[in-house]
């Protein structure tokens, strides 16, 4: 498996021009079979879709702005959120930041392409403070905000669902164009309700509206075991979603196909809910019919995707290790990710840079270089697969030590040679210790690349050093402690792939 990971880096494995093609003229032709309007479920990451590349290597990350930019004439978008997440500050992993927070990013980036967001639904809205305080904030900023409440009956009483009880208690959300896209920032944001709902007064106003849905993930058109939709388990761990054929697509049409288990269980309820609304037959047969998700046409070289996709499995290993240390999630779903990797043949050492950061770490052990007698090691891999080493030590957090590293290696500056001067350490560790009170005065990642920026100003090697940060963007990094908040915020700005194993950095229960 080394070997193929060797030939594998930087090697593309979807062609975006192809899918942007393809998802175009697909959801085009969904928008023509119905006559008025067609609310679109659209699931995943709308822009900044760093799981897809991950998992798809050549992924544009926000090839789905490029979509709606050809579309946005045609559109409105709609924000859905949970005030269920709003209220217990879930966060999204790839930022760092709580649902509610990249809500309002996302309005701030569709803005950045010239695309405005309609309105902002919270759904299941119980006057949760938490949910109140982020309507406010919204109202008072003049975006749109409505709130819909738990839907009475759902999901088995359709008579009551399909009332003035049910979907009818929500307001109407006032659109204007025939095609309307319906988001939110992560699974469970009520995307189908709030479009079921929509379609609802639609019918009762008498206008022909139509409901369709697009997801990247799992892919329909590839194997039920690929590693790209064995990457999408792992990464639903923990909500305990899992890949499945597709029975009703099966038996409608005799063609196997893959979905999951949340839209295989709702079909039968959601179809009786359609027909209801609509008072015709429903023209979906299958979940898989709902969908217009071309993915997996995007693919060109189906090897690249696969390891690339293992690999995405093992950062979702570790990943769950973090967050059950944190209390996050329980072992169960890091259980999952593990029975997935087994299935697979996949073991957490194919990661190349998990041995060496672990070595790192030993080294600084046996030289006895650490904090609170915590000895941590990191490595990264770069673009050329190179793995560079660092570890903690009085002066540097191991984040600190192995991005200076790497960046001396890129620029071929010798290891004797300091990026920041004895003295500018010295005056930062002084500063931390004596007047600001810090606990621990080594440098975390933002603080020594902001030493280095500085350095930078009068010193021609820290500003040739620095100029190679770019360079590490993408590249895989591994620490064998969890990173405190300024070593995450560092790594996830350079745009690296982190992963660390399931260990505390302090024994101090509080940083900050």
């Amino acid at each position: 498996m080394k070997k193929r990971e060797n030939e594998m880096i930087g090697k593309t494995g979807f062609d975006n021009e192809k899918y942007l093609n393809e998802q175009t003229t697909a959801i085009l032709e969904r928008v023509t079979t119905f006559k008025d309007k067609l609310y679109l479920e659209f699931g995943g990451k709308i822009i900044f879709d760093y799981h897809a590349s991950r998992v798809l290597p050549g992924f544009d990350p926000n090839v789905k702005m490029r979509l709606l930019q050809k579309l946005k004439d045609k559109a409105d978008i709609v924000l859905c959120i949970y005030a269920g997440d709003i209220e217990r500050r879930k966060v999204r992993a790839d930022f760092g930041i709580t649902y509610d927070v990249d809500a309002m990013k996302l309005i701030d980036d569709l803005r950045d392409w010239d695309i405005e967001v309609s309105a902002v639904v919270i759904t299941r809205f119980e006057n949760q403070p938490a949910a109140k305080i982020f309507k406010n904030k919204l109202d008072r900023r003049g975006i749109k905000v409505y709130t819909h409440s738990y839907t009475k009956g759902y999901p088995t009483d359709v008579d009551v669902i399909v009332s003035d009880e049910g979907y009818g208690a929500n307001d109407y959300i006032k659109t204007k164009n025939p095609f309307v896209i319906v988001t939110g920032p992560g699974p469970g944001s009520g995307k189908l309700a709030t479009c079921l709902s929509q379609l609802y007064h639609d019918y009762r106003k008498g206008q022909k509206s139509g409901y369709s849905k697009f997801e990247t993930f799992p892919i329909w058109s590839i194997p039920l075991k690929h590693p790209v939709n064995v990457a999408y388990e792992a990464a639903t761990a923990d909500i305990k979603d899992y890949n499945m054929i597709d029975s009703f697509h099966l038996e409608a049409y005799n063609k196997t196909v893959v979905n999951y288990n949340r839209d295989m269980e709702v079909f039968p309820v959601l179809k009786r809910i359609l027909e209801k609304i609509t008072g015709s037959e429903s023209i979906y047969k299958s979940p898989t019919d709902m969908g217009v998700n071309r993915a997996g046409f995007g693919i060109i070289d189906d090897e690249a995707v696969r390891e690339a996709s293992k690999q995405e499995i093992i950062r979702r290993y570790f990943r769950a290790g973090c967050e059950h240390m944190m209390g996050f999630v329980d072992k169960e779903t890091v259980q999952r990710i593990e029975l997935l990797m087994e299935d697979l043949g996949v073991k957490i050492v194919d990661r190349k840079v998990v041995l060496p950061a672990r070595k790192a770490a030993e080294e600084a052990k046996a030289k006895g270089k650490g904090n609170e007698g915590i000895f941590c090691g990191a490595a990264i891999e770069l673009k050329d697969g190179s793995i560079i080493t660092g570890k903690n030590s009085n002066l540097m957090h191991a984040s600190s030590s192995v991005i200076f590293n790497a960046i001396k290696h890129i620029a071929e500056i010798p290891d004797n040679i300091h990026l920041l001067s004895p003295k500018t350490i010295e005056s930062i560790t002084n500063l931390k210790k004596n007047i600001l009170n810090t606990k621990t005065v080594s440098l975390d990642l933002e603080e020594a690349l902001t030493a280095l920026s500085i350095s930078s100003a009068t010193n021609p090697t820290a500003q040739v050093a620095m100029e190679k940060l770019k360079e590490l963007r993408g590249a895989e990094v591994h620490m064998t402690h969890m990173p405190t908040s300024g070593d995450e915020a560092g790594l996830r700005k350079l745009g690296v792939n982190l992963t660390s194993e399931p260990n505390f950095s302090t024994k101090s229960l509080f940083v900050g």
